[in-house]
């Protein structure tokens, strides 16, 4: 059976300019789709507004351009996507996957607390406090998604084989925030749908969102995109690179150094070229010799 036509994707938040670790995830994302010779388009995943910056995702576009990064086609904004959002939610409502929940971050940290002894480390899974009705008294103050039972398995084209059993693992998750926000997980599953991505290439720190993507995918009846994690950029202390952690904005002027340094990064090995657009022509060929099938 062959594939869809190959459509790709880059999906920044414009809480700030893009900084060394972005560069790093967008090159990956435009290498391995004109690789594979298909298109690449740019999506601002600006749904959480409190984080946006003004002005961001402008500047944003100017430092894809100058370090030769050109995407297809227009920009999809999904602060003007709330409508379809909503029509997606309502399909899982009226389906009985959605419930409401009246607890709080610390109630449900403590309801871990006190079954388990201990907090796990990174996310706390919900514990299905609200999964069969609000307590007395309580009202909605957020919208989860029922998971159902069973391990999602994928294949991780940089990492490997993959599997997570979400329901244990994660629990009913969040897919309307208490201040009124879409979840980013069901927004970028509706989104990556709506554009016919094929392929998700994006940073490692994103691996654990693939499991709950799948499960919308899955309850939705959406395609599942093939997935690449790329690993992170780090700082000096093992960080991940972020503006939280002293990353500076990319600067177009120093284009080349930027792209040879997230090459060595991806392990591309030392590409001699003297100009952007040839820097990109050979990382391209090198990218298509080591992950495109026949190349």
């Amino acid at each position: 059976m062959s594939r869809r036509p190959y459509i790709g994707r880059f999906a920044p938040s414009p809480s700030g300019p893009l900084h060394q670790g972005s560069l790093v995830a967008a090159l990956a994302s435009y290498l391995d789709a004109r690789a594979h010779g298909g298109q690449w388009l740019l999506r601002m995943e600006d749904l959480d507004t409190p984080r946006v910056v003004p002005g961001a995702a402008d500047r944003i576009c100017q430092q894809l351009q100058g370090f030769g990064l050109h995407w297809d086609g227009p920009i999809l904004v999904q602060s003007a996507r709330n409508a379809v959002y909503r029509e997606a939610f309502d399909r899982l409502t009226h389906a009985g996957h959605i419930y409401g929940c009246g607890c709080t971050r610390k109630e449900i940290a403590d309801s871990v607390l006190r079954r388990d002894g201990r907090l796990p480390d990174g996310e706390i899974p919900y514990p299905g406090t609200c999964a069969q009705g609000l307590p007395p008294g309580r009202h909605a103050r957020a919208w989860r998604v029922r998971v159902p039972p069973g391990v999602i398995h994928f294949e991780d084209r940089w990492v490997g084989p993959q599997q997570q059993d979400v329901a244990a693992d994660v629990g009913d998750f969040v897919l309307l925030r208490a201040d009124g926000l879409w979840a980013y997980q069901l927004a970028v599953v509706v989104d990556d749908a709506a554009q016919h991505v094929t392929d998700v290439v994006r940073g490692a720190d994103l691996l654990a969102s693939t499991p709950r993507q799948r499960v919308l995918q899955r309850l939705l009846g959406l395609p599942e995109p093939r997935m690449m994690h790329v690993p992170v950029v780090t700082n000096a202390d093992g960080q991940k690179l972020s503006k939280q952690t002293g990353a500076t904005a990319l600067d177009p002027a120093r284009a080349l150094d930027g792209l040879r340094e997230a090459g060595h990064h991806l392990e591309l090995g030392d590409i001699v070229r003297t100009e952007v657009a040839g820097w990109l022509t050979e990382a391209t060929r090198v990218w298509a010799a080591r992950w495109v099938d026949g190349a």
